[in-house]
């Protein structure tokens, strides 16, 4: 694609592209949008709704949150998932591998970009925003298996987003609700929760990632999203992570500390991220997208290694895939 994406992921309204939607898709700083369940009633109206919005934007990117267990936008055809620490004690590593391929290929043959996945944070229950959404609650088993699964990804043609950046798993806090706070030091969350990014970057599995809008006070006042410290200092040099980042939903509470919607996708891109979700908040997103009317943010180049490169290209090449049907009937023998 010749166009690069603006800088801020939006979502719309409904199962239907609206006229306020159309307004909101056709501005220059808009370059992404996610899909919620709201938007779906069955996958035909999906295809239909990608379509309008492709017309309106051939250039945008497309997401979604379809992790599995209670973090799935996309119902029926789509496969039923389980949730990564159900699947961690069920499948080996070529079903992980098969179970990342399914979910990939299942989303971009209609024409989705990318889900935001894996979790890469460690936790078993002690979280409960992430919980049984982890592989895994020691992150060297975490980072062995989200290997595989990333590997399924990249096989059906998508680009991975490895979060919550260095790791939401042992706060209790929600973020949604509410500024979680950590108290470990550096050195503890780099050797812990950091190491499935770490290792994740390492191998070049990840072509994203999305810090957790968490405050790890003894490392740096601002929260992970907003902070250059953790994101240039540690993510970019330390890490040496050269992909994309992107903010976690500013209208979340966690969020709130950077001040006004202007102010919070200011502050984000500011500390190093290269597009900012403005999302459940029609208001939110025009004062984002206002605010960067204002500043000189040119769109960066990295956002174009989200788009999918898919391999199956339609839902019935896919029903005719033995891979698809074998790794569905597994699943659906045990979920």
């Amino acid at each position: 694609m010749s166009l690069q994406p603006g800088p801020v992921m939006i979502d719309i309204e409904g199962v239907t592209l609206s006229d306020e939607d159309r307004e909101l898709l056709s501005h220059p700083k808009v370059g992404g949008l996610i899909f919620f369940s709201r938007n779906y009633q069955d996958k035909d109206q999906l295809q239909t709704l990608i379509g309008e919005i492709r017309n309106e934007r051939p250039d945008i990117l497309l997401a979604v949150d379809q992790e599995g267990g209670r973090v799935q936008r996309l119902t029926e055809p789509f496969t039923r998932l389980p949730s990564m620490q159900m699947l961690s004690q069920h499948a080996n590593g070529q079903q992980l591998q098969d179970v990342g391929w399914l979910l990939a290929t299942e989303l971009l043959a209609v024409g989705i970009d990318f889900s935001f996945a894996p979790v890469l944070d460690t936790d078993d229950q002690f979280c409960p925003i992430v919980g049984d959404r982890s592989f895994a609650a020691d992150p060297y088993q975490v980072a062995e298996r989200a290997h595989y699964f990333i590997a399924g990804m990249h096989e059906a043609g998508m680009a991975t987003t490895g979060k919550h950046f260095p790791g939401h798993g042992q706060v209790q806090q929600d973020s949604h609700h509410e500024l979680p706070q950590d108290q470990r030091s550096l050195a503890q969350i780099l050797a812990t929760d950091c190491q499935p990014f770490s290792l994740c970057i390492d191998a070049g599995e990840l072509e994203a990632v999305m810090p957790a809008h968490i405050q790890f006070t003894q490392v740096d006042p601002l929260p992970v999203g907003f902070s250059p410290f953790w994101i240039q200092t540690i993510l970019r040099k330390q890490l040496g992570f050269d992909g994309v980042i992107f903010s976690d939903d500013l209208t979340m509470k966690g969020a709130g500390i950077a001040g006004n919607y202007g102010e919070r996708i200011c502050a984000a891109l500011g500390a190093g991220c290269d597009m900012g979700l403005v999302c459940n908040n029609r208001q939110g997103a025009w004062e984002a997208l206002h605010a960067l009317e204002k500043i000189n943010t040119a769109p960066s180049s990295r956002l174009k290694r989200m788009y999918g490169q898919p391999k199956i290209t339609s839902w019935e090449q896919l029903q005719n895939n033995v891979r698809w049907q074998k790794t569905r009937a597994w699943l659906t023998s045990w979920i």
